[in-house]
């Protein structure tokens, strides 16, 4: 008995443990899912606007089809496409609703960004959305980027965060969007601030008007794990689908009384508390990069770090 009862009780509490380790494990996994609720809905802030209120095709019309507000554009071998908003801006919220598309995308990125790139050719600045197409088994990568006055044009300083997400973009539309005013740039995901980018100082932070960018285009030298994995067009045509545009913000011929909505529930700008515990969940969960924590980077080129 003094030998078989260990292993009475073993075989007892056996069913006992595992049970408790199956509630363990759905528990843990259903608390990192998804993003504690930020409390604050900037989106709802703002209305949507139709394609052509707000919008233009830049390049690749053959490759942009406008349905019911429904923006599609795609990529195959002879080009991509992409839009660009009516006007420039010198702060505002801007978004809308994308749908990435499933299966082989290595090499083609699908974004959405703010840049000035035509008016300053050589010397501009940008603020990115990037989706980085991805092997048959992987996520996509969602890459957020600034750029300060051509540093992404001679002398690269990119300032990439990147991240994976909490759903599958291929699945349904989401809504992603860029906020910038004079004393921030953050980045939304349904909602959810998922980068917070402070003004510190004049020489790190975009100041000049940028217009609103989208478009779906082959990065194949860089996009997909350093260029490991190239476009392949067995797998054409790309498609990147837009919709429920969204703009409110101030044009660079806006009067100087002109303010962007808020960034946050206390009309002040930045981010609250619940918003802060949000973004702090995501880039805990779900960030995969920080050029900040890079030790491969010179850090004298990014004193903002």
């Amino acid at each position: 008995m003094i030998v078989c009862c260990p292993l009475i009780a073993t075989l007892v509490m056996a069913p006992l443990l595992y049970v408790l380790l199956i509630l363990k494990v759905a528990c843990g996994t259903s608390t990192a899912k998804y993003p504690p609720s930020p409390g604050y809905y900037l989106s709802s802030r703002v209305s949507p606007i139709s394609f052509d209120q707000g919008f233009r095709n830049l390049w690749g019309p053959q490759h942009q089809k406008l349905n019911d507000d429904s923006l599609t554009i795609w990529l195959d071998t002879s080009s991509g496409s992409g839009y660009k908003s009516l006007h420039p801006y010198r702060s505002g919220y801007f978004g809308a609703a994308i749908k990435l598309q499933s299966g082989y995308t290595a090499g083609v990125i699908t974004c959405f960004y703010l840049s000035n790139n035509e008016d300053y050719p050589g010397n501009h600045d940008e603020i990115d959305m990037e989706f980085l197409g991805t092997t048959l088994d992987k996520p996509y990568t969602l890459q957020t980027n600034v750029y300060i006055r051509g540093s992404g044009d001679r002398n690269i300083v990119g300032r990439e965060m990147k991240f994976h997400l909490w759903f599958d973009p291929t699945q349904d539309f989401h809504n992603y969007a860029i906020f910038w005013d004079p004393n921030d740039i953050i980045f939304f995901v349904d909602d959810v601030p998922i980068r917070r980018y402070p003004r510190k100082s004049d020489d790190t932070y975009p100041q000049r008007p940028m217009w609103a960018y989208g478009s779906i285009w082959d990065a194949s030298s860089w996009a997909t794990e350093d260029g490991k994995y190239k476009a392949d067009y067995r797998y054409q045509p790309f498609i990147g689908r837009y919709q429920e545009f969204k703009i409110g913000g101030c044009t660079s011929d806006s009067p100087a009384t002109c303010r962007p909505p808020s960034s946050s529930s206390s009309g002040s700008g930045g981010l609250s508390q619940r918003q802060l515990s949000s973004m702090e969940w995501m880039q805990r969960n779900y960030k995969v990069y920080d050029y900040c924590s890079d030790p491969k980077r010179d850090h004298t080129q990014t004193p903002e770090c």
